[in-house]
């Protein structure tokens, strides 16, 4: 039995192989979130304690480029198109954002949580600072760990970046916005490297 989410399936006439078709990826989904939420002992109230949504792994990534460690990056066309533009234009204004990460699969996020675990951490402290399996935005293509030159990487000290301030300012332009603020409604840490884009 699914962790979290219950699906309804409605055929609908017009269309109705796809409706299908995607009902029976999303039920083989589910299971193999459900699968490594069992394995990692995450919570079956995960995502209705945190409120937050089942994220599909994107399909057609194209590169945005190397991060900061030198690994190749990628992220869903329009969001990659969107990050360069941000990407320019702060640089035009002498701010040097860079990636720390983009896309991650779910079995990626299922080895963080384990190499944490294998540390000795509890999965709920875990889950204070990364999304579980299938959780995560990373999966979706649009999502960005960020850091600038001088900074700690995934540190709250970004914040007090010209980087960050620079964001906060104009990622709306690029439709990037911040996905955990201070106090947000999913109890994830506040994570100022954090940004999504939004369609």
């Amino acid at each position: 039995m699914p962790h979290c989410f219950c699906y309804c399936f409605r055929r609908i006439e017009a269309g109705s192989n796809i409706v299908i078709l995607n009902y029976f990826r999303k039920r083989r989904y589910l299971k193999r979130i459900d699968a490594l939420h069992e394995s990692l002992g995450i919570p079956m109230d995960y995502a209705r304690v945190h409120k937050l949504p089942l994220c599909p792994e994107a399909q057609g990534l194209c590169s945005i480029g190397p991060d900061i460690f030198e690994r190749e990056q990628r992220m869903i066309p329009p969001a990659a198109n969107a990050w360069r533009s941000m990407k320019t234009s702060a640089a035009g204004e002498q701010i040097e954002l860079q990636v720390v990460s983009a896309f991650r699969s779910v079995e990626y996020q299922a080895g963080i949580l384990r190499k944490k675990l294998e540390k000795g951490q509890a999965i709920g402290e875990i889950l204070m600072v990364s999304a579980a399996p299938g959780f995560s935005e990373h999966h979706t293509g649009c999502a960005l760990d960020l850091t600038t030159p001088g900074c700690a990487v995934l540190d709250e000290d970004f914040e007090q970046s010209n980087a960050f301030e620079w964001l906060m300012e104009n990622a709306g332009r690029f439709s990037f916005s911040l996905s955990f603020p201070r106090d947000n409604p999913h109890g994830i840490a506040f994570e100022p490297w954090h940004w999504a884009w939004r369609d």
